[in-house]
Protein backbone atom coordinates (compact mmCIF):
# COMPACT_ATOMS: atom_id res chain seq x y z
CA UNK A 1 0.00 0.00 0.00
CA UNK A 2 1.24 3.47 -0.90
CA UNK A 3 0.63 6.38 1.47
CA UNK A 4 1.11 10.11 1.69
CA UNK A 5 1.71 11.25 5.26
CA UNK A 6 1.05 14.76 6.56
CA UNK A 7 3.17 14.92 9.73
CA UNK A 8 4.54 17.23 12.38
CA UNK A 9 6.01 17.10 15.89
CA UNK A 10 6.74 14.01 17.99
CA UNK A 11 3.53 12.22 17.05
CA UNK A 12 4.37 12.75 13.39
CA UNK A 13 7.88 11.39 13.95
CA UNK A 14 6.76 8.23 15.78
CA UNK A 15 3.81 7.47 13.50
CA UNK A 16 5.93 7.95 10.37
CA UNK A 17 8.36 5.37 11.75
CA UNK A 18 5.46 2.98 12.43
CA UNK A 19 4.27 3.27 8.83
CA UNK A 20 7.70 2.36 7.53
CA UNK A 21 8.13 -0.47 10.05
CA UNK A 22 4.79 -1.92 8.92
CA UNK A 23 5.96 -1.96 5.31
CA UNK A 24 3.92 0.97 4.01
CA UNK A 25 5.35 2.56 0.86
CA UNK A 26 5.50 6.23 1.90
CA UNK A 27 5.59 8.07 -1.39
CA UNK A 28 5.50 11.59 0.07
CA UNK A 29 5.74 13.34 3.45
CA UNK A 30 4.21 16.79 3.88
CA UNK A 31 5.42 18.70 6.92
CA UNK A 32 5.98 22.25 8.20
CA UNK A 33 8.89 24.62 8.36
CA UNK A 34 10.00 25.82 11.79
CA UNK A 35 8.17 28.92 12.99
CA UNK A 36 10.66 31.73 13.78
CA UNK A 37 8.76 32.76 16.93
CA UNK A 38 8.38 29.24 18.30
CA UNK A 39 10.73 27.35 20.60
CA UNK A 40 11.59 24.06 18.90
CA UNK A 41 11.37 21.41 21.64
CA UNK A 42 9.92 18.62 19.52
CA UNK A 43 11.18 16.40 16.73
CA UNK A 44 11.48 17.84 13.22
CA UNK A 45 9.64 15.53 10.85
CA UNK A 46 11.82 16.82 8.00
CA UNK A 47 14.80 15.31 9.85
CA UNK A 48 12.90 12.04 10.31
CA UNK A 49 12.00 11.88 6.63
CA UNK A 50 15.60 12.57 5.62
CA UNK A 51 16.83 9.85 7.99
CA UNK A 52 14.35 7.35 6.53
CA UNK A 53 15.16 8.43 2.95
CA UNK A 54 11.60 9.59 2.30
CA UNK A 55 10.70 12.42 -0.08
CA UNK A 56 9.22 15.41 1.73
CA UNK A 57 7.92 18.90 1.03
CA UNK A 58 7.06 21.85 3.25
CA UNK A 59 3.43 22.90 3.24
CA UNK A 60 4.44 26.56 3.48
CA UNK A 61 6.18 26.31 0.10
CA UNK A 62 3.11 25.13 -1.81
CA UNK A 63 -0.03 26.87 -3.00
CA UNK A 64 -3.25 24.85 -2.70
CA UNK A 65 -3.13 23.69 -6.35
CA UNK A 66 0.54 22.77 -6.04
CA UNK A 67 -0.13 20.71 -2.92
CA UNK A 68 -2.88 18.80 -4.66
CA UNK A 69 -0.63 18.20 -7.65
CA UNK A 70 2.19 16.92 -5.44
CA UNK A 71 -0.12 14.49 -3.64
CA UNK A 72 -1.67 13.35 -6.90
CA UNK A 73 1.79 12.65 -8.33
CA UNK A 74 2.54 10.48 -5.28
CA UNK A 75 -0.52 8.31 -6.14
CA UNK A 76 -1.55 7.42 -2.57
CA UNK A 77 -3.85 4.55 -1.74
CA UNK A 78 -4.35 6.16 1.68
CA UNK A 79 -3.56 9.48 3.32
CA UNK A 80 -2.49 9.84 6.94
CA UNK A 81 -2.33 12.94 9.10
CA UNK A 82 -0.29 12.91 12.30
CA UNK A 83 -0.37 16.24 14.17
CA UNK A 84 -0.27 18.18 10.92
CA UNK A 85 -1.24 21.77 11.71
CA UNK A 86 -3.42 22.64 8.70
CA UNK A 87 -6.78 21.42 7.54
CA UNK A 88 -6.15 19.18 4.54
CA UNK A 89 -8.46 20.27 1.69
CA UNK A 90 -11.21 17.89 0.62
CA UNK A 91 -9.79 18.02 -2.92
CA UNK A 92 -6.61 16.43 -1.54
CA UNK A 93 -8.34 13.87 0.67
CA UNK A 94 -10.34 12.55 -2.27
CA UNK A 95 -7.11 11.53 -4.04
CA UNK A 96 -6.78 8.48 -1.77
CA UNK A 97 -9.21 5.71 -2.78
CA UNK A 98 -8.52 3.82 0.45
CA UNK A 99 -9.48 6.76 2.64
CA UNK A 100 -7.76 9.32 4.85
CA UNK A 101 -7.02 8.88 8.56
CA UNK A 102 -5.97 11.32 11.27
CA UNK A 103 -4.37 10.78 14.68
CA UNK A 104 -5.89 13.18 17.20
CA UNK A 105 -4.53 13.83 20.68
CA UNK A 106 -7.66 13.23 22.74
CA UNK A 107 -10.37 10.67 23.36
CA UNK A 108 -12.81 11.77 20.70
CA UNK A 109 -15.43 13.12 20.65
CA UNK A 110 -13.99 15.05 23.62
CA UNK A 111 -11.51 17.86 22.93
CA UNK A 112 -11.91 18.16 19.20
CA UNK A 113 -9.93 21.02 17.71
CA UNK A 114 -6.59 22.57 18.64
CA UNK A 115 -4.18 21.93 21.53
CA UNK A 116 -6.24 19.05 22.94
CA UNK A 117 -3.59 17.91 25.43
CA UNK A 118 -3.16 21.37 26.94
CA UNK A 119 -6.90 21.91 27.15
CA UNK A 120 -7.42 18.56 28.90
CA UNK A 121 -4.85 19.43 31.58
CA UNK A 122 -6.26 22.94 31.98
CA UNK A 123 -9.78 21.55 32.46
CA UNK A 124 -8.59 19.24 35.23
CA UNK A 125 -9.20 15.97 33.38
CA UNK A 126 -7.78 12.78 34.91
CA UNK A 127 -7.29 11.08 31.55
CA UNK A 128 -6.96 11.81 27.86
CA UNK A 129 -5.50 9.79 25.01
CA UNK A 130 -5.12 9.42 21.27
CA UNK A 131 -7.70 8.56 18.63
CA UNK A 132 -7.25 7.31 15.07
CA UNK A 133 -10.24 8.35 12.99
CA UNK A 134 -11.40 8.83 9.43
CA UNK A 135 -10.95 12.29 7.99
CA UNK A 136 -13.99 14.18 6.72
CA UNK A 137 -14.58 17.83 5.85
CA UNK A 138 -15.42 18.76 9.46
CA UNK A 139 -12.43 18.64 11.84
CA UNK A 140 -12.07 15.56 14.06
CA UNK A 141 -15.55 14.39 13.09
CA UNK A 142 -14.98 11.16 11.17
CA UNK A 143 -15.69 7.64 12.38
CA UNK A 144 -13.34 6.32 15.06
CA UNK A 145 -11.01 3.45 14.15
CA UNK A 146 -9.26 3.03 17.51
CA UNK A 147 -8.33 4.96 20.62
CA UNK A 148 -6.24 4.49 23.75
CA UNK A 149 -6.48 6.34 27.08
CA UNK A 150 -3.58 7.63 29.16
CA UNK A 151 -3.76 9.00 32.73
CA UNK A 152 -3.26 12.63 33.67
CA UNK A 153 -1.71 12.62 37.12
CA UNK A 154 -2.37 15.54 39.50
CA UNK A 155 1.00 17.19 38.88
CA UNK A 156 1.54 16.26 35.23
CA UNK A 157 2.50 19.12 32.94
CA UNK A 158 1.22 19.59 29.42
CA UNK A 159 4.46 18.25 27.98
CA UNK A 160 4.41 15.14 30.18
CA UNK A 161 0.90 14.34 29.05
CA UNK A 162 1.82 15.05 25.43
CA UNK A 163 4.66 12.53 25.73
CA UNK A 164 2.17 9.90 26.95
CA UNK A 165 -0.18 10.71 24.09
CA UNK A 166 2.67 10.27 21.58
CA UNK A 167 3.29 6.75 22.92
CA UNK A 168 -0.43 5.98 22.77
CA UNK A 169 -0.56 7.20 19.16
CA UNK A 170 2.31 4.90 18.21
CA UNK A 171 0.60 1.91 19.84
CA UNK A 172 -2.76 2.64 18.20
CA UNK A 173 -1.30 2.97 14.73
CA UNK A 174 0.81 -0.18 15.12
CA UNK A 175 -2.15 -2.34 16.12
CA UNK A 176 -4.62 -0.74 13.69
CA UNK A 177 -2.62 -0.88 10.47
CA UNK A 178 -3.13 -4.59 9.66
CA UNK A 179 -6.91 -4.19 9.65
CA UNK A 180 -6.68 -0.92 7.72
CA UNK A 181 -4.50 -2.59 5.09
CA UNK A 182 -6.87 -5.56 4.87
CA UNK A 183 -9.92 -3.31 4.60
CA UNK A 184 -11.48 -4.89 7.70
CA UNK A 185 -11.08 -2.05 10.21
CA UNK A 186 -14.26 -1.50 12.21
CA UNK A 187 -15.66 2.04 12.28
CA UNK A 188 -17.15 3.32 15.55
CA UNK A 189 -19.50 6.30 15.84
CA UNK A 190 -17.98 9.67 16.71
CA UNK A 191 -20.91 11.29 18.50
CA UNK A 192 -20.07 14.98 18.33
CA UNK A 193 -23.05 15.92 20.51
CA UNK A 194 -21.43 13.99 23.37
CA UNK A 195 -18.09 15.72 22.99
CA UNK A 196 -16.49 19.16 23.01
CA UNK A 197 -14.56 21.47 20.72
CA UNK A 198 -11.71 23.81 21.73
CA UNK A 199 -9.97 26.45 19.64
CA UNK A 200 -6.29 27.21 19.22
CA UNK A 201 -4.55 28.63 22.29
CA UNK A 202 -2.47 31.80 22.11
CA UNK A 203 0.26 33.02 24.49
CA UNK A 204 -2.17 35.62 25.89
CA UNK A 205 -4.39 32.76 27.09
CA UNK A 206 -1.65 32.06 29.63
CA UNK A 207 -2.43 35.21 31.65
CA UNK A 208 -3.26 34.19 35.22
CA UNK A 209 -6.46 35.41 36.86
CA UNK A 210 -5.53 35.20 40.54
CA UNK A 211 -9.18 35.61 41.58
CA UNK A 212 -9.82 32.06 40.40
CA UNK A 213 -9.40 29.01 42.61
CA UNK A 214 -6.00 27.52 43.36
CA UNK A 215 -6.99 24.38 41.45
CA UNK A 216 -7.88 26.40 38.34
CA UNK A 217 -4.70 28.48 38.51
CA UNK A 218 -2.53 25.43 39.07
CA UNK A 219 -4.13 23.60 36.14
CA UNK A 220 -3.31 26.55 33.90
CA UNK A 221 0.28 26.69 35.14
CA UNK A 222 0.96 23.02 34.46
CA UNK A 223 -1.02 22.96 31.20
CA UNK A 224 1.18 25.59 29.55
CA UNK A 225 4.41 25.19 31.52
CA UNK A 226 7.64 25.41 29.47
CA UNK A 227 8.44 24.37 26.79
CA UNK A 228 5.01 25.87 26.07
CA UNK A 229 4.81 29.69 26.46
CA UNK A 230 3.96 29.47 30.17
CA UNK A 231 1.39 30.99 32.52
CA UNK A 232 2.28 34.56 33.39
CA UNK A 233 1.47 37.59 35.49
CA UNK A 234 2.63 41.19 35.18
CA UNK A 235 4.20 43.45 37.78
CA UNK A 236 4.31 46.87 36.19
CA UNK A 237 6.21 46.52 32.94
CA UNK A 238 7.72 43.20 33.98
CA UNK A 239 6.19 39.96 32.70
CA UNK A 240 6.82 37.02 35.02
CA UNK A 241 6.36 33.47 33.76
CA UNK A 242 5.83 30.60 36.17
CA UNK A 243 8.11 27.78 35.03
CA UNK A 244 7.04 25.30 37.70
CA UNK A 245 4.87 25.27 40.80
CA UNK A 246 3.23 23.04 43.37
CA UNK A 247 -0.05 23.21 45.28
CA UNK A 248 0.39 23.88 48.99
CA UNK A 249 -1.76 21.16 50.53
CA UNK A 250 -0.05 20.79 53.91
CA UNK A 251 -0.39 23.17 56.88
CA UNK A 252 3.28 24.19 56.83
CA UNK A 253 2.27 27.67 55.72
CA UNK A 254 -0.88 29.72 56.28
CA UNK A 255 -1.85 32.82 54.36
CA UNK A 256 -1.29 36.07 56.24
CA UNK A 257 -3.77 38.93 56.31
CA UNK A 258 -1.24 41.27 54.71
CA UNK A 259 -0.69 39.05 51.68
CA UNK A 260 -1.84 40.24 48.28
CA UNK A 261 -3.79 38.22 45.78
CA UNK A 262 -1.19 36.70 43.47
CA UNK A 263 2.55 36.48 44.12
CA UNK A 264 4.03 37.02 47.57
CA UNK A 265 7.64 36.82 48.75
CA UNK A 266 7.47 34.87 52.01
CA UNK A 267 10.89 34.53 53.64
CA UNK A 268 12.80 32.45 51.08
CA UNK A 269 9.73 31.18 49.24
CA UNK A 270 7.42 32.55 46.57
CA UNK A 271 3.81 31.81 47.47
CA UNK A 272 0.78 32.71 45.35
CA UNK A 273 -2.55 33.43 47.01
CA UNK A 274 -5.61 32.56 44.90
CA UNK A 275 -9.20 33.73 45.03
CA UNK A 276 -10.47 30.82 47.11
CA UNK A 277 -7.72 31.23 49.69
CA UNK A 278 -5.74 28.33 48.24
CA UNK A 279 -1.98 28.59 47.96
CA UNK A 280 0.52 27.68 45.26
CA UNK A 281 4.26 27.59 45.82
CA UNK A 282 6.14 28.90 42.80
CA UNK A 283 9.31 26.91 42.34
CA UNK A 284 10.57 28.63 39.21
CA UNK A 285 9.74 32.23 38.34
CA UNK A 286 11.18 33.64 35.15
CA UNK A 287 11.65 37.21 33.98
CA UNK A 288 12.84 36.74 30.43
CA UNK A 289 15.80 34.39 30.63
CA UNK A 290 16.47 35.19 34.31
CA UNK A 291 15.14 33.22 37.26
CA UNK A 292 13.88 35.22 40.25
CA UNK A 293 14.05 34.04 43.84
CA UNK A 294 12.05 35.49 46.74
CA UNK A 295 14.64 38.21 47.38
CA UNK A 296 14.59 39.34 43.75
CA UNK A 297 10.79 39.31 43.72
CA UNK A 298 10.68 41.40 46.90
CA UNK A 299 13.04 43.91 45.29
CA UNK A 300 10.85 44.02 42.19
CA UNK A 301 7.78 44.79 44.32
CA UNK A 302 9.61 47.61 46.08
CA UNK A 303 10.82 49.10 42.79
CA UNK A 304 7.29 48.98 41.35
CA UNK A 305 5.81 50.70 44.43
CA UNK A 306 8.33 53.53 44.21
CA UNK A 307 7.58 54.30 40.57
Amino acid sequence: MRAVAFCYSNVGDRCLRVLQARGIDISLVVTHRDQPNERLWFQRVSDTAAELCLPFVYAEDLAADDLRAAVAAARPDVIFSFYYRNMIPAAVLELAPGGAFNMHGSLLPKYRGRAPTNWAVLQGEIETGATLHEMVAKPDAGAIIDQLAVPILPDDTGQQVFDKVAVAAEQILWRSLPALLAGTAVRHPNDLAAGSYFSRRTPEDGRIDWSRSAAQVYNLIRAVAPPYPGAFTDIGIHRLVIGSAKRVTTPDIVASADWSLGLNAVENRIIALCGDGGLIEVRQLLAGASALDATALRSLFETHKSQ
